[in-house]
């Protein structure tokens, strides 16, 4: 009679410990099942979100004078030798040669020179110039240069992150030595740097600060959109200089835009890059604006605010 007690009791816990772990797993699985949606329902409202930039009125044709874009092609560098890029010439209908405009450089300018692109720079500044809410300004579109490939049928190399992601002078020299005397030659352009400004994404990004960084007395002005301040050639140092140069600031005006979902690969996270960016400007006292959406890798943030930047940008000009 004991035996079947013990053999009865040893029976009632296995189902009870058969319960236990079956309730254990129904619940592992619920789990499982609940966290895989709630992570899937994040996603899809992030993807969404970084989705959800638009086009205001300010990037669409109104019934404003238009300027005039011409395009080139300039081959005749001897700090990039071998190099051909496109470059296009925006002239606002209201620029007068007897009175000096404003200028403003695009890297990766074809995507910005575009009427009906992302950013639409064109239009954008007839409408703000017709407005008075920002100067009459050229602006200067350039594309990275080029090698011509040396077998037949090769591809060509873009010299593009060499040129933007480097650190130091070169493009800068590039820039003023080289390629804006001929791109703005027969124009009245202003010697004053708060009347000049550069503008890039992602890599052309990090050129438009290296640009102004190297060349203060003649750029005061940078956008930077998503801009690489990681170490692809060594950008990620930057944070560090402008702390450095907090008892010494250079005159610079930097607005920054980058998105929560942008790049983390191995050259770094690029959100993480820009609010360090944004934290060493702060910290030396720059006269800086930091924009943090919820975007990734693209242009689609930058171009739906790029005419409220323009705004900030040039918020002290006199108006005419």
């Amino acid at each position: 009679m004991q035996r079947k007690i013990c053999a009865s009791k040893r029976s009632t816990r296995h189902f009870v410990d058969c319960l236990n772990h079956a309730s254990r797993y129904t619940f592992d699985l619920m789990f499982r099942s609940l966290l895989s949606l709630t992570i899937s329902a994040c996603l899809v409202g992030a993807s969404f979100a970084a989705e959800d930039y638009k086009l205001g009125p300010d990037s669409q044709p109104q019934d404003v004078p238009h300027g005039e874009v011409k395009k080139a092609v300039f081959d005749g560098s001897k700090l990039f030798p071998g190099t051909t890029r496109d470059y296009w010439v925006y002239v606002p209908k209201q620029y007068d040669a007897a009175k000096p405009a404003c200028l403003m450089l695009f890297f990766d300018g074809g995507g910005y020179a575009k009427v009906d692109g992302g950013f639409r720079v064109p239009v954008v500044f007839d409408n703000l110039i017709a407005k008075k809410e920002m100067p009459v300004t050229v602006a200067v579109f350039v594309n990275p240069g080029s090698i011509k490939g040396t077998q037949p049928g090769a591809k060509d190399v873009s010299n593009r992150s060499y040129e933007y992601d480097s650190m130091g002078d070169l493009n800068a020299r590039f820039v003023m030595e080289e390629f804006l005397p001929e791109a703005t030659k027969g124009l009245n352009i202003t010697k004053d740097p708060k009347g000049w400004a550069v503008c890039g994404i992602s890599s052309g990004g990090i050129a438009a600060f290296t640009v102004a960084w190297e060349k203060p007395d003649i750029f005061h002005k940078v956008v930077s959109q998503i801009g690489s301040f990681t170490n692809i050639r060594g950008g990620y140092a930057y944070p560090a200089m402008i702390r450095k140069s907090k008892d010494s600031a250079k005159p610079l005006r930097v607005f920054l835009q980058d998105g929560s979902n942008d790049l983390d690969n191995l050259h770094g996270d690029w959100p993480l890059s820009s609010q360090d960016m944004a934290a060493a400007l702060k910290y030396a006292g720059y006269d800086y604006q930091f924009v943090l959406g919820d975007g990734g890798h693209s242009g689609k943030q930058g171009g739906s605010i790029f005419p409220d930047t323009m705004r900030w940008l040039w918020r002290d000009w006199p108006k005419e």
